[in-house]
């Protein structure tokens, strides 16, 4: 009996109008014949060749039917064919652009449905879409190239406190991070303690992902993942007037908090799922684009993803206004402004005059006047930045400064003593963290700014100080 993984391998998409009528019709014909492995081989021969050049096979006396099936529901036939020439793209790199984002950068350019690409200042390796990548698409949206952390997104709160309460408050603004957080792989908050939002009780019934994923994104509602998510207090140093979220703040240094996590377990399933899916309809895909695979927005398996997309979009959203209202509320202040953007996501736009799809893999939207947030490292300060809505860039500017090493080799070649001494140089505590996020393992945000001068104006700097992050945990280190 042949199954419907390898006639996926054959070349077949995995399409429930194709595979079912080819598994009944192939298995009863082998069925029948009590075929040996020979006749099984000429069979998967045949179905490799109606693959390739249906047209050929319209006669076939066993696999015509399927072949006439498989152009009516596929005219255009689902085997690659590469541009004559890659999209257009630009890269703004900061000092020697990665060698391995670029070709990523370029393979992705080759997708029969691309238009134009970006590759942002802090761009490194990636899986199919480099991290700091930019792609414009027409008709299709890439799992793959928005991430396996949908919508991913910054939050910075401005608040009314004194910013000398970071020295002389320290311990009770450490004990609101650890009592109101949590983080790491599985992070969740027991029933008593769950969080609550109107996210929750919107249709979780869009995808069979988020259906099933709803309880467990509920325990999860309000934590932060491993990695580089994290959620800290610091000084907010705005230098001269600006209109920053719905304030106007005067010259001077606020006391701010700052958080970057994304759309948790639940993100995470809808992403891998719906990769996994565009992959096994794209079985002609070659090796290097497998993770680019692509989902046609007139889908049923598109518009599905799209909504999955945008509900982890608003519960990642609802998941920072959570921690920034819970902690800001157990150190008694408030909240004067606040920014907030996605980072790793797609968008419908407008560019070169027609509507595209806009994946932002580890980018930031920079939109004319649209404000954001580009973070630096543990130590380093991050931005408040305005976009100039550059073209040329889609609209985007960097996610933050970018890692100069792998999580692997940070464990290898770092040292905690020499992390600790950093910490303490730059007068920054850290309640909890991993050696793979030690400042050494990013690139200088100072330089990523100045790459991309042309696409943000900086209204205001953030310095941390008091930060807290997941600490080390076996599975990744």
């Amino acid at each position: 009996m042949i199954k419907p993984r390898e006639l996926n391998e054959l070349g077949l998409p995995n399409d429930p109008r194709l595979m079912a009528p080819a598994m009944r019709l192939i298995n009863s014909t082998l069925g029948r014949s009590r075929a040996g492995e020979a006749e099984h081989e000429a069979m998967r021969e045949a179905v490799r060749t109606l693959a390739v050049v249906p047209e050929s096979m319209c006669e076939h006396p066993v696999l015509g039917p399927l072949a006439r099936l498989y152009m009516e529901l596929f005219p255009a036939g689902t085997q690659f064919i590469p541009r004559e020439t890659p999209a257009p793209w630009r890269q703004w790199a900061a000092g020697e652009a990665d060698a391995d984002a670029v070709r990523q950068m370029e393979t992705a350019c080759a997708l029969p449905a691309a238009v134009r690409g970006a590759l942002m200042p802090d761009a490194h390796l990636g899986y199919g879409l480099p991290i700091g990548g930019v792609l414009a698409v027409r008709d299709c949206v890439i799992p793959y190239a928005v991430g396996v952390d949908i919508a991913c997104r910054m939050r910075l709160s401005v608040l009314d406190m004194p910013v000398a309460r970071l020295s002389e408050c320290r311990e009770s603004l450490a004990a609101a991070l650890e009592r109101e957080t949590r983080f790491g792989i599985g992070a969740e908050f027991a029933r008593e303690e769950r969080r609550d939002h109107a996210v929750m009780e919107e249709d979780w019934n869009v995808s069979p992902v988020t259906r099933t994923g709803r309880d467990k994104a509920w325990k999860q509602l309000g934590s932060s993942g491993c990695g580089n998510h994290f959620v800290e207090f610091g000084e907010l140093h705005v230098h001269a007037p600006a209109r920053i979220g719905e304030a106007d703040l005067a010259p001077g240094v606020y006391l701010a908090l700052l958080s970057h996590s994304g759309s948790r377990g639940t993100g995470e399933s809808v992403a891998r799922y719906y990769s996994e899916r565009a992959a096994s309809l794209r079985p002609a895909l070659p090796k290097e684009l497998r993770h680019l695979a692509w989902l046609d927005m007139d889908s049923a398996d598109g518009q599905e993803y799209w909504a999955a997309m945008q509900l982890m979009g608003r519960y990642a959203s609802a998941s920072h206004e959570l921690i920034h209202g819970h902690v800001i509320a157990a150190i008694g202040a408030q909240a004067l402004t606040h920014v907030e953007n996605h980072h790793n996501f797609a968008w419908e736009e407008t560019h070169d005059g027609g509507r595209v799809i806009v994946h932002r893999k580890g980018a930031t939207p920079a939109h004319a006047g649209q404000l954001g947030v580009v973070p630096g490292s543990m130590t380093a300060p991050g931005f408040v930045v305005r976009g100039k809505g550059s073209e040329a860039s889609l609209c985007s500017c960097s996610h933050g400064a970018g890692r100069a090493m792998s999580r692997a080799a940070a464990f290898r070649q770092l040292r905690r003593e020499d992390w600790e001494a950093i910490l303490r140089d730059n007068g920054v505590e850290l309640l909890s963290g991993s050696l793979d996020e030690s400042p050494q393992a990013y690139k200088d945000i100072h330089a990523v700014m100045a790459a991309q001068r042309d696409l943000v104006d900086i209204l205001a700097e953030f310095r941390p100080r008091l930060v807290k992050m997941a600490p080390d945990e076996p599975r990744r280190s």
